[in-house]
């Protein structure tokens, strides 16, 4: 094992679902029973079998959900997708194909992907974006493949204005520092991550960095609670409230932390790990977080 492989091995399993950065498309050409090829701009695929959370979020929110006939355990969103016990983290091929989808949606997974097409099945295949703008790309895509082009502009446009309309309601915070919590072992996220520039947009500065400013950790170093204390940010996102139980008090009493700025001033901002770990239509709601107690630090200063 080289380097690179071995130092991701040993970041924690959600912290490696976030690590993946790269956009991925790979349809393949037959699966369904519509009388269209699949190249054809009529084709509309009728089986789909979706193995990621935020893809699920996406076909549901542009229209496709009724075409959607099984998703894995953790796409539990929204309510009416049909879940599954298939495996989110080690998709099975024969499991999925059980389902006789004609397209499957999922991370990114070259031996799946390949036995996928063997079977005739075609993939959308999609990582977390490495840049924002990914995020309206991923959705054209989405778009494009299931035959709902006109739902995923609209999707994207008014994600687009929403979210607009968030940052300018917000004050200026580029004096204010933060520090996001991926996990209750103080993995955290650095600027150069898709979730870091979520909160560029604010204009925020992230206590993180310099913990990773050779870029060795991928964008998602380990801190220490010294670390912390010495770096005191002004605001504490909390991404692990489902996962680890951690809130405002869970972190105050850590050692060291109750003399914190955001401690004391009670900016702890418990997250759901759901919504910011997901970069679909609910992408608006973590930057809404975000927005909202930047509005009510500028309203008491």
């Amino acid at each position: 094992m080289n380097r690179t492989a071995s130092k991701r091995a040993a970041l924690p399993l959600r912290v490696l679902w976030a690590l993946a950065a790269v956009l991925l498309l790979a349809p393949a050409c037959t699966g369904s029973d519509t009388e269209a090829a699949p190249d054809d701009p009529a084709y509309r695929y009728q089986r789909i079998v979706s193995i990621s959370p935020t893809g699920t979020e996406i076909l549901f929110a542009i229209g496709a959900g009724d075409r959607v006939v099984a998703v894995d355990q953790f796409s539990y969103y929204p309510p009416e997708a049909p879940v599954t016990d298939l495996d989110g983290w080690n998709p099975n091929l024969e499991a999925i194909a059980s389902y006789e989808p004609d397209l499957v949606v999922l991370q990114t997974n070259g031996d799946l992907i390949a036995g996928l097409e063997a079977l005739g099945i075609a993939v959308l295949a999609h990582d977390a974006p490495s840049v924002f703008d990914d995020v309206y790309v991923q959705i054209a895509q989405f778009g494009d493949v299931t035959g709902q082009v006109d739902e995923a502009a609209r999707l994207a446009a008014d994600m687009q204005t929403e979210i607009a309309e968030l940052i300018a309601a917000a004050p200026d915070a580029s004096a204010l520092t933060y520090y996001h919590e991926l996990d209750n072992t103080l993995y955290s996220v650095t600027s150069g991550t898709f979730i870091g520039q979520v909160y560029g947009l604010f204009g925020l500065a992230n206590v993180a960095d310099p913990a990773d400013a050779d870029g060795s950790h991928f964008g998602y170093p380990q801190l220490s609670d010294e670390y912390l204390v010495d770096a005191d940010p002004d605001l504490i996102f909390l991404a692990d409230t489902l996962c680890c139980g951690q809130n405002a008090e869970t972190v105050a009493a850590r050692p060291g932390w109750n003399q914190l700025t955001a401690v004391q001033a009670g900016l702890v901002v418990e997250l759901s790990d759901d919504i910011v770990s997901r970069w679909g239509p609910r992408l608006v709601d973590f930057i809404a977080a975000i927005s909202g107690v930047l509005v009510d630090v500028g309203a008491a200063s």
